[in-house]
């Protein structure tokens, strides 16, 4: 496929020659080993090395340990491409593919909570431990409007917060929160989900020819089976193939 690829769309993606991708290595989802100096596996790193042979380009991974600081990597120009969830308020520098993984959300409550379902988290008094500047936070920072947000650096910054300060919930992606609750003797999942995080390919804005290569990307290797494959082929848990876009 490389050689129908136009100037423009090659300049586009990789002006300095190399495709560099923007990976979250915090998200165990989606990048499931990183180590650095050895090759990145996972869905993402997957993906982005099927990019990159399309296109005919070396792919460089540029490697963030929490997803706002991938997102303001688009600021610096620190990455051509990223693989990161898709939310409005990454929109202004960011142009955003369909996605194609989502992953599940859901809140964990403490043992004897008097929480049954996700509806009664948003309550005045309630207060929901969360990880900064994630996609779950931004959407719960857009929706929330009586619970209180406590917002802590990092994954397991979240979950020891929750624990050492008794709040009633901790917002978390369900496959991340089925690991926490195992430690938490009497806690539990709630049924369903607040949201689900759309993980998407994010290009830097006006760079339109290569974004829409990306968003023909995104839509064939979700229904040709790749990101299946590449779900499965990385014992991932708990993550869907996104449907596809609407036209």
């Amino acid at each position: 496929m490389a050689h129908d690829i136009s100037p423009a769309v090659r300049s586009e993606l990789a002006p300095t020659g190399k495709l560099r991708v923007g990976i979250n290595y915090g998200n165990f989802l989606l990048v499931t080993s990183y180590t650095p100096g050895a090759e990145p596996r996972g869905p993402a790193p997957d993906l982005a090395r099927e990019l990159g042979r399309r296109v005919g380009l070396p792919v460089e991974f540029v490697a963030f340990d929490t997803a706002g600081k991938l997102a303001d990597g688009a600021k610096t120009g620190a990455w051509d491409v990223a693989f990161l969830g898709a939310e409005p308020q990454r929109a202004g520098e960011i142009s955003f593919t369909a996605a194609y993984l989502e992953i599940p959300c859901t809140y964990l409550v403490p043992a004897g909570s008097p929480i049954h379902s996700v509806a009664e988290v948003d309550r005045d008094g309630v207060r929901i431990a969360v990880t900064e500047r994630a996609a779950y936070e931004l959407y719960l920072s857009r929706t929330i409007q009586h619970a209180t947000l406590v917002r802590v650096s990092g994954l397991d910054g979240a979950f020891n917060t929750f624990v050492a300060q008794k709040l009633d919930a901790l917002a978390g992606l369900t496959p991340r929160l089925l690991m926490d609750v195992a430690k938490l003797p009497g806690a539990r999942l709630l049924d369903g989900q607040f949201t689900g995080v759309q993980q998407a390919i994010g290009i830097l804005k006006g760079r339109e020819a290569a974004f829409r290569f990306l968003r023909d990307f995104v839509e064939e290797v979700k229904a040709s089976g790749l990101v299946a494959e590449a779900i499965a082929q990385n014992g991932v848990q708990g993550v869907s193939v996104a449907p596809p876009a609407r036209p």
